[in-house]
């Protein structure tokens, strides 16, 4: 039987509340703590935990504090990626943030989805569902991204948007749930 650590990777639904997973996310706090609380000169791109607990990380990304995930071994990015203050990325799904992206202040990725019936939701029943970010892609501060979303090379998300749907590359999307702004 799989574990829910092989649950979670397989995006299948799994328990939060497992032994293994809580020990992933204590191992994620420290790092983040690390990265959060490191003098900003002593601590340059990122703080050298944070950067061993991702999956794969190039050397000029760029990660603002204060910063929250609650793996960290999920997450992966390309080259000159910047995130700004305040980003919170739950990575249960696998996150790609591609290179030259940049994330405004306050941006939220969440990969996590609940249970929708109360008892397995009560017993942390969950599934995870990936986030990919492609290349060039600029999110404005305060945007959400809900797990199962890929954003196209080159889009632009509004600041404050929920994306709840997939965004073409190029493409611009604002609002609540996030729209393509029509061209002239």
């Amino acid at each position: 039987m799989a574990s829910d650590y092989e649950k979670m990777a397989a995006g299948e639904w799994y328990c939060c509340l497992d032994a293994e997973l809580d020990r992933l996310r204590i191992a994620a706090r420290h790092a983040v703590h690390q990265h959060n609380t490191m003098a900003p000169d002593a601590r340059g791109m990122m703080a050298p935990g944070l950067k061993a607990l991702f999956r794969n990380v190039s050397d000029d990304v760029f990660i603002e504090a204060p910063f929250h995930c609650s793996y960290g071994i999920n997450l992966s990015f390309g080259e000159r990626v910047y995130l700004n203050a305040g980003c919170t990325i739950l990575d249960s799904g696998r996150v790609h943030i591609g290179s030259s992206s940049m994330l405004g202040p306050g941006v939220q990725i969440y990969c996590a989805e609940h249970h929708k019936d109360p008892q397995l939701r009560r017993q942390g029943i969950e599934i995870a569902r990936a986030v990919v970010i492609g290349e060039d892609v600029w999110i404005g501060g305060g945007a959400i991204i809900l797990g199962g979303v890929t954003i196209g090379d080159g889009a632009i998300v509004g600041a404050g948007s929920v994306v709840t749907r997939n965004v073409a590359a190029g493409e611009t999307v604002v609002g609540n749930p996030a729209r393509p702004v029509k061209r002239d």
